[in-house]
């Protein structure tokens, strides 16, 4: 009987026809069950979940996310490193302008209208004036917050529901008024100055604004549409002061050229005459 019984289990075993199919097989039991039978026995581990994630050691990575992690290229100097003290100053601009905005103002124009006359020097090939830079930086003390104010009245009104309109209005009335305005105190405080009277004053201007004023349309225009479409308003002053270096050495270069004329002509008006020459 027992040789039967032998001979039937392994022909069922080894015939597909007589499995039990996978999802009919009862169920194996659980190991609360066999442990409930040994007492003595020690629990056996817990089985890790679906939901559930294997430890991770001190430094923050687990054993099955190593593979995961991608190498990184990191540079030797990133481009945030390399503008750490342009972004430190500009942090500090803002904080001293909102502030203190007449001096950041002032100190700003006087550095811009310093340069400039230091430039125009160079550029002239004369012997250093200092009283020169004087006059240029006491211009530019007076010119100062009135320049300030009317970039902030540009940009307080003419602002309308298209931004080109707006933008192309803000530099016609720049050029139309504060052009010929500023450039007449600049040439006119020049002559006075420099002890020149009403007539001469009227003459400096009458000689250098008009040329001015046609230089400046290639410029100007340009910064003024760029610095409103793109600069915060309380970085208009000073990004134009970036360009006031330019354009006022061009205006000293061009002030200096019209005291060369004035002095030439005055010469010929009255010519020197050394003592103890004979006039016949």
């Amino acid at each position: 009987m027992n040789a039967l019984q032998r001979a039937s289990s392994k022909f069922g075993a080894q015939s597909p026809f007589l499995r039990v199919p996978r999802h009919r097989r009862p169920a194996v039991r659980s190991q609360r069950h066999s442990s409930s039978t040994n007492p003595g026995d020690s629990p056996p581990a817990k089985t890790p979940g679906r939901n559930s994630l294997p430890p991770k050691p001190q430094n923050g990575i687990g054993a099955g996310d190593s593979a995961k992690v991608e190498p990184v290229d990191i540079p030797i100097q990133l481009w945030y490193h390399r503008l750490g003290p342009v972004s430190t100053f500009f942090s500090w601009f803002h904080r001293m302008q909102t502030k203190r905005p007449y001096t950041v103002q002032l100190c700003t124009t006087l550095t811009t209208y310093l340069c400039g006359d230091l430039l125009a020097q160079d550029i002239g090939g004369e012997l250093y004036d200092p009283n020169r830079t004087l006059r240029m930086l006491t211009i530019g003390a007076i010119a100062a917050i009135p320049g300030y104010k009317w970039f902030l009245f540009l940009g307080r009104n003419f602002n309308y529901s298209s931004k080109v309109a707006s933008i192309a209005t803000k530099v016609t009335v720049n050029q139309a008024i504060f052009t010929p305005v500023f450039n007449s105190y600049f040439f006119g405080m020049q002559a006075i100055l420099t002890g020149e009277g009403p007539t001469g004053t009227i003459n400096r201007i009458a000689a250098t604004v008009p040329v001015s004023i046609v230089n400046s349309l290639k410029l100007w225009p340009a910064v003024t549409a760029f610095s409103f479409w793109f600069v915060p308003a309380q970085y208009r002053f000073m990004f134009s002061g970036i360009f006031a270096v330019a354009w006022q050495c061009y205006l000293s270069f061009l002030n200096r050229k019209e005291e060369k004329i004035e002095e030439a002509t005055d010469t010929m008006s009255h010519p020197v005459i050394p003592a103890g020459t004979n006039v016949e």
